[in-house]
């Protein structure tokens, strides 16, 4: 009850930031209630500088919050019906996503950018924005400044890929088909994927590319497992190193992302109950507030976030989300060429 006491200012002052950038989200997809949240968190940070009573609260939510977000997540996932229609999109899908990944990890050699927002830059842009990003955050321990600009970066191309994609599609004269699978992996958010489909469906009356990219979308999503666990072993082999230089203060279940497992079996569980014949919708009310969750993450983060500092630092971390950004959309179209769907 102590503890509930101490967090319960912090968690609360995240909530009422939540609700409005929730409402702003709905209102404004594009843009999305998490983008909303950290902007309008970091700006009264700017003012609130005591947090004595609030902090551990901001924490709390920043952290375990968001890990419980993740793993409601699962619940929009299906794995069958993604390998019965999203199959056909792995090879694209691979080498976006390994594209991405090897982007950043160059340019952070170059630009001389932390390790850890190089890492949730290349994963955002590769699988599916702050979601990823929330996922991933935990496994590289990155802090609340590394995540904000990371989200910031990702929000940034978001937007610009809601905008141009469709008019590009079109110029390129890709099929409905084609199209789908464009938008489905080389935009990052699943807002934006569903803003920039709806859009080319609405310039060719009779397609339906929002259904075949949301399913690719939640194709690519299904990768925030593999690259988790990937990093959270690189990590545990650091640490483990670093806990024998310790005396053995090594602990795997410290380093370990279990959430993830959770988050997978989120998924497992609502695969056999819609194929036993539970209407999907049912999970719907789960997948809001797994949405409401990471707007509530985003406000903590955003208090504990430094704006000015962020803008005078963040030249070197756009760069890596545009370069990472037009090196996915090169391989996206590039793939769908040598595999024919184009």
């Amino acid at each position: 009850m102590e503890n509930v006491k101490k967090l319960l200012p912090g968690v609360a002052a995240c909530l009422v930031i939540a609700v409005p950038s929730w409402l702003l989200g709905k209102a404004f997809p594009v843009i999305g209630g998490a983008v909303f949240a950290i902007l309008i968190g970091m700006v009264i940070a700017l003012f609130y500088k005591d947090k004595t009573l609030t902090q551990p609260g901001i924490t709390y939510t920043s952290k375990k919050i968001l890990q419980y977000a993740v793993i409601l997540l699962g619940f929009g996932l299906n794995l069958s019906e993604i390998a019965r229609v999203g199959a056909q999109s792995l090879p694209v899908i691979v080498s976006t996503i390994t594209t991405s990944l090897v982007v950043a990890f160059l340019l952070q050699k170059v630009l001389h950018l932390p390790g850890n927002t190089s890492t949730l830059i290349g994963v955002g842009s590769s699988i599916c924005g702050g979601s990823a990003i929330a996922a991933t955050a935990p496994v590289v321990h990155a802090d609340d400044e590394e995540i904000a600009q990371s989200i910031s970066v990702i929000f940034l191309f978001n937007v610009l890929a809601a905008l141009i994609f469709p008019w590009l599609g079109g110029q390129l004269g890709l099929s409905n088909e084609g199209f789908a699978l464009f938008a489905g992996t080389a935009v990052n958010d699943t807002s934006s994927v569903t803003a920039a489909a709806a859009s080319w469906d609405g310039m060719h009356p009779g397609a339906n590319a929002l259904e075949g990219a949301t399913i690719v979308k939640l194709t690519r999503t299904l990768a925030i497992i593999p690259i988790t666990l990937v990093l959270a072993l690189m990590g545990a082999a650091k640490a483990r190193k670093s806990g024998e230089a310790q005396q053995g203060s090594f602990s795997l279940k410290k380093v370990f992302p279990f959430f993830i497992i959770f988050f997978l079996l989120a998924s497992v569980i609502t695969t056999v109950c819609v194929s036993a014949g539970v209407d999907a919708s049912l999970f719907q009310p789960l997948k809001e507030l797994s949405k409401f969750f990471i707007v509530m993450a985003m406000a903590a983060i955003g208090l504990n976030t430094d704006l000015v500092k962020m803008v005078r630092t963040g030249g070197k971390a756009i760069v890596m989300g545009f370069v990472c950004w037009v090196a996915i959309t090169g391989v996206s179209l590039g793939m769908q060429h040598i595999i024919g769907i184009w």
